[in-house]
């Protein structure tokens, strides 16, 4: 038992305000070594926890991500930038060129009749794609005038049938399209801002570039390129894009969403509408563009505004729905769309299109869990030819994928797999926090899902199962998708490779370059709190006491039972003399862990410097019961013992801790000293020589056993000890003074022997 209670930890202290603020060091009890005393100080050591304790200094990044920073990729000027994609995706399909007419290029040019001179111009507006009138029974409703146009103005110009051309054209298409790309990439993943001057900026030229490449080269594109009447979907991919575009173009003045330009809204309208006239799908544009409205223009969270609505919220104005303007734009484009699609409708008239149960056996089947399912087994296997295009196939109907009839089927995984990655990304895309994650993946799964509605099915029966050429579209939403996980991916490997060079850096103690790797690694994962933990420790040794307490502070408030944090928060508290603060910090880490012997040292080296000493002792005495070979806590045991008079319990605590530690020279060193105030000179002698044999360049062991000798009165040997202390170190406190005190003696001892 210590003096005044047990070896038990007290009860923690009432709860202290979080996020203190720094303040100065602490200086440790101690003092000069004077003749005839020893020289002992309580340790003021912290035992600070860690990954790695010499880690780098770090200031977070505030600012938004920045998918480019994250991705090791090639940063070039957007004209090269377009240029390479151009390039690259001529590369890929040049090949087709000499290609003839195959598959439907037969009936929808070659043995349709409104590409010859003969029939008028205005008959491509009553009549289907393949040249059928839109009121007959047969018609397909496939209403592309425009498409149809471009194979009339192939066929005049080239005087004929003759296939180069028309695979020059789409060719040409694609890598338009695809140069396109680059700034619609840039605005989905990086943002739209204009400079003062009204230009567009490119805030992410480096993932911009990366998607539009994959796009550019995906080999799911082939019907749609290599295939002449892909020119459908290739033309309406362009005005979809150019709608997409001058949408754009409507905020290059805009202020918080206030100012807009009428007039490129109706020009993304018109867009919009050209793009339906090429095929059904370009409609979905002016969905999308009031969904990138309310994302980016209007920066709309959807889960608050979700959450607003049900509870009927009336401040919806704050949420964004109301905000000047977004109701007006967006009633534009339902208005137009509206307007486009009733048109369409007065053209081909009221009667759905006429297909076979060849076409899509689905559709056919009376049990609506059949048509389900494979409805959903469809949607799965488009999404699989994005995501692994190893089998592509022209034409996927004539049975060649047989319906599922069964939850038996063993396909049904496809299903739930599918489903299980959308409503994750869904989840994502509505519930995170990162307003920058819900934007991009919100965008992504719309450009993937919207285009590709008016081929699901939902809506009307179509007359294909697969067909690769409508993926066309909703193949931008996976290129979004899958460079923002790229990026993810990249970013986490830089984070660990940043913070792994960062650690052994600091190992070999290169603090200077170890800063720079731990910085980044934390600015990549703003939620890193081990290596916030471990930067803290490493900001207090540089005495960067306000950011290190920062970054500690922020560590438990990301992850609240990180004990080890706690505790080094406590450190850097002690250390500013923010005492109550400290001692709450200890209480909390000890909570989270109950077997924390470092933190209990810690917590006594506070009572320490309170000077409360019985909770002080009874907190070492926990440390060394959790962890017998604590050497720190035993030796401040024993000095606080001996400082306070203690030398019977010093002594005692001192021989225990070397029964358990017997090769600690420390321990010898505090025990001599207690022993050497016991004038228990010869033990003291002993334990002085052994701690000297095991460490013999430490000053203080010369000196107090120099100490030792003096009082002892072998001052021969006390001469010897304090010149081989001074040597080692001549600022030593108290030792010279002692010193010259002996010569003085032993001067009048030589005067007494000559008198």
């Amino acid at each position: 038992m210590f003096p005044g209670g047990e070896a038990a930890a007290a009860p923690p202290p009432p709860a202290a305000p979080a996020g203190a603020a720094p303040g100065g060091r602490v200086s440790h009890p101690g003092g000069r070594c004077r003749a005839g005393s020893f020289s002992s100080q309580i340790c003021n050591q912290h035992n600070a926890e860690g990954l790695n304790l010499e880690q780098a200094f770090h200031r977070m990044a505030q600012t938004e991500s920045n998918l480019d920073h994250d991705v090791s990729w090639f940063l070039l000027p957007s004209y090269w930038a377009k240029m390479v994609v151009a390039l690259i995706s001529f590369l890929c399909f040049a090949n087709s060129y000499d290609g003839d007419f195959v598959f439907d290029d037969s009936e929808a040019i070659i043995n349709n009749k409104d590409l010859r001179a003969e029939t008028p111009l205005g008959d491509l507006w009553h009549h289907d794609f393949w040249g059928s009138k839109l009121s007959s029974n047969t018609s397909h409703k496939s209403y592309r005038p425009l498409t149809v146009l471009t194979f009339r103005i192939n066929y005049l110009f080239a005087g004929g049938f003759y296939p180069v051309g028309f695979h020059v054209i789409n060719i040409i298409l694609h890598c338009t399209i695809s140069v396109l790309m680059v700034d619609v990439f840039s605005i989905l993943l990086g943002g739209l801002q204009f400079s003062n001057k009204g230009r567009r900026l490119n805030l992410a030229p480096k993932t911009s570039l990366l998607a539009a490449l994959l796009f550019a080269v995906h080999p799911v594109h082939t019907e749609c390129v290599a295939g002449i009447v892909g020119r459908a979907d290739l033309l309406c991919a362009l005005f979809f894009l150019l709608s997409f575009l001058g949408y754009c173009k409507a905020f290059r003045e805009n202020k918080e969403g206030h100012h807009f330009s009428i007039f490129w809204v109706l020009v993304s309208v018109i867009l919009g509408a050209i793009a339906m006239l090429c095929k059904e799908q370009g409609i979905t544009i002016l969905g999308l563009n009031a969904v990138f409205d309310a994302l980016v223009i209007n920066k709309l969270n959807v889960l608050e505004l979700i959450q607003k609505l049900l509870h009927k919220d009336k401040s919806l104005e704050n949420a964004g729905l109301l905000r000047k303007g977004l109701l007006f734009r967006i009633t534009l484009l339902m208005s137009g769309g509206a307007s486009i699609l009733y048109i369409r409708w007065r053209i081909m008239g009221t009667g759905p299109p006429a297909f076979t149960e060849v076409d899509n056996p689905a559709s056919f089947a009376d049990s609506l869990f059949v048509r389900a399912v494979n409805y959903n087994y469809y949607y799965s296997l488009n999404a699989w030819l994005l995501l692994c295009p190893w089998w592509l196939c022209f034409d996927w109907s004539m049975g060649c994928i047989p319906l599922i009839k069964s939850v038996s089927d063993w396909r049904i995984i496809a299903l739930a797999a599918l489903w299980f990655c959308l409503i994750g990304l869904i989840c994502q895309a509505l519930c995170s926090e990162d307003s920058h994650k819900r934007r991009i993946l919100t965008l992504g799964l719309g450009f993937l899902i919207i285009p590709f509605l008016p081929a699901s099915n939902l809506f009307f029966r179509v007359g294909f199962v697969i067909a690769e050429r409508v993926i066309y579209l909703p193949s931008i939403g996976y290129c979004i998708l899958f460079t923002y996980g790229f990026s993810l991916l990249s970013k986490q490997a830089k984070k660990k490779v940043h913070y792994n060079v960062g650690k052994n850096l600091a190992d070999k103690g290169n603090q200077s370059a170890a800063i720079k790797y731990y910085r980044e690694a934390v600015r990549l994962n703003p939620k890193y709190v081990h290596a916030m933990n471990n930067l803290g420790n490493i900001l207090k040794e540089r005495n960067e006491l306000q950011e290190a307490e920062e970054l500690l502070s922020l560590a438990v408030q990301i992850q609240p039972d990180f004990a080890a944090a706690w505790m080094n928060l406590g450190i850097v508290q002690n250390s500013l003399r923010r005492f109550e603060e400290a001692e709450q910090s200890y209480w909390t880490a000890i909570k989270h862990r109950k077997k924390y012997p470092d933190c209990y040292y810690n917590l006594g080296r506070l009572y320490a410097d309170l000077n409360r000493h019985i909770d002080a002792l009874n907190a070492w005495r926990n440390a060394t019961v959790l962890k017998p070979e604590h050497s720190l806590a035993w030796n401040n045991m024993i000095i606080l013992l001996d400082n306070t008079g203690n030398l019977a319990q010093a002594e005692a605590v001192g021989r225990e801790a070397l029964e358990l530690i017997p090769n600690d020279h420390s321990l010898m060193f505090s025990l001599a000293n207690v022993l050497g105030k016991s004038q228990k000179y010869k033990e003291s002698e002993a334990l002085f020589l052994k701690a000297i044999k095991a460490n013999p360049n430490a000053a203080s062991y010369h000196g107090n056993l120099a100490v030792l000798y003096h009082r002892w009165g072998n001052l021969d040997l006390a001469k010897k000890h304090y010149e081989v202390s001074l040597k080692l170190d001549p600022m030593a406190p108290g030792t010279k003074e002692n010193y010259n005190l002996l010569r003085r003696k032993l001067e009048q001892l030589q005067k007494k022997s000559g008198a």
